[in-house]
């Protein structure tokens, strides 16, 4: 029993046969495949059958084509043939010439593919199968589309999974049942290693002992233990990060009750005014410090959820987002520009935390950039991936700097400028979030900063 427990490998190997196990699932799923791809085939016939015979009516290709003929399809009225069937006559275009459907497909679809052409597809609620034929004219080329539903086709699959799969799933139950109880039996050595994590501090990030655990499970052990270590050194950056938030809020907040304390305190209408501006500025400085942390927060690793991802048009959230900061680039007498595409580019993402990186990344270059500057916001597709960038001829940052700009909290000194330094940290946030690779380096001429966010190329599935 001993070499049982150290051996968990072997313990499994011997009780659970899980080789021949696997194979049996392997042969169950090609064998219900191919059964199913083999019903297909006579009804793939059938439907070809028909569509040559519409063709037939029809005169397709003969150079006297007659559209005006209505074939006699089955309506799914008949008991006997539950399948509805709908065809459509479309020109090279994919515009509709006659038929009782409306199946439009462009020429450009079949992609030089010759002879019928079969595809899946769905209407009204109700899944179809279609058949597509060409036929020369005297005008260019006519397409037939043949489409029926799949009642018929449906009714065999269900007859298959009644006669083959279910009883092959009550096999699979009664194995898993078995593959259950052995791996109660081997994993027994494993419940006080369990009982020990769970009576476990909420706070006791103390490694784990594996010591008594299997040879199999150490490796797993010593992965959690790295894990743990990784999460001492997050918790210890987090408590670093709500430090350094801390001393950035109580600034402008001290500001607030400062000058607030001093407008109470006066009758003076003039300081009183100054005072009510320096509360002003307080306010707003300290609205934008939490909006970031906000942000920040969003885009943080722990929560760089996809799920509330979309596809996007890169081009118009740019020129949305440009549009915002026309009046302030203006009173400062800096030329705000935009460069775009006419074609759609696109990308997978979180609208919102994309529009919160391109305003910081606007806002840094209107903070940095003297009067009568220019900035260009421009938009892009490269071979790599969409590139978004923006642009300008201010005083440009030093090599030693570009990479630790992007650090929370840092700060150029000598900038002339006030922030809170989280900016392009936000930005850096965004970019690893989206899986975009950011860069940035001197703009046109050696003069300036240019930082550009290059997403990466969506795959022709994901397009899809």
């Amino acid at each position: 029993m001993e070499n049982n427990i150290r051996s968990l490998r072997s313990y499994l190997m011997q009780r659970l046969l899980i080789s021949l196990y696997l194979l049996w699932i392997v042969s169950t799923i090609v064998g219900y495949f191919a059964t199913i791809n083999y019903a297909n085939q006579p009804y793939d016939l059938v439907l070809l059958q028909r569509a040559n015979e519409v063709a037939a009516e029809l005169q397709l290709g003969s150079g006297h084509e007659k559209l005006d003929v209505v074939p006699t399809l089955p309506d799914g009225s008949d008991l006997g043939m539950p399948d509805r069937v709908l065809y459509t006559v479309t020109d090279s275009e994919g515009r509709k010439l006659a038929g009782n459907g409306n199946t439009l497909r462009p020429l450009s679809y079949r992609r030089d593919r010759k002879g019928p052409l079969f595809s899946n597809g769905e209407r009204e609620g109700q899944k179809t199968r279609m058949v597509s034929l060409t036929f020369p004219s005297r005008n260019g080329v006519l397409q037939l589309h043949v489409s029926e539903t799949t009642q018929q086709r449906q009714a065999l699959i269900r007859g298959i999974l009644a006669n083959i799969v279910i009883p092959e799933l009550l096999l699979t139950l009664i194995a898993l049942a078995v593959v259950w109880y052995g791996l109660k039996q081997g994993l027994r050595p494993l419940e006080q290693l369990r009982h020990e994590v769970v009576n476990r501090r909420r706070n006791d990030l103390s490694q784990l002992d594996g010591s008594k655990a299997p040879a199999e499970v150490r490796p797993l052990i010593d992965a959690v233990n790295n894990l743990l270590e990784r999460l001492k050194l997050v918790m210890a950056a987090q408590q670093r990060f709500v430090a350094d938030a801390a001393h950035q809020l109580r600034t402008p907040f001290a500001g607030l009750k400062t000058q607030s304390e001093l407008a109470l305190r006066t009758d003076d209408p003039e300081r009183k005014q100054h005072a009510l501006e320096h509360i002003h500025t307080s306010t707003r400085h300290g609205i934008r410090l939490v909006n970031q942390l906000l942000a920040l927060a969003r885009n943080e690793p722990d929560a760089q959820r996809t799920d509330n991802f979309a596809v996007l048009n890169l081009n118009r959230l740019a020129q949305e987002c440009t549009v915002n900061w026309v009046q302030m680039a203006l009173e400062k007498d800096i030329d705000l520009g935009y460069e775009g595409t006419s074609t759609m580019i696109e990308v997978h993402g979180d609208a919102t935390s994309l529009a919160e990186m391109l305003n910081n990344l606007v806002d840094n270059a209107i903070r940095y950039t003297q009067s009568g500057g220019h900035i260009t916001v421009a938009v892009r597709a490269t071979p790599q991936g969409p590139e978004l960038s923006v642009e300008d001829n201010g005083p440009g940052i030093e090599p030693q700097h570009r990479e630790r700009v992007f650090e929370r909290f840092y700060r150029v000194l000598g900038s002339g400028q006030s922030g809170s330094g989280l900016g392009l940290s936000i930005v850096a946030e965004v970019a690893k979030r989206h899986g975009a690779e950011l860069k940035l380096g001197a703009g046109s001429g050696d003069i300036g900063t240019r930082i550009s966010v290059r997403f990466p190329l969506r795959s022709p599935s994901a397009a899809n």
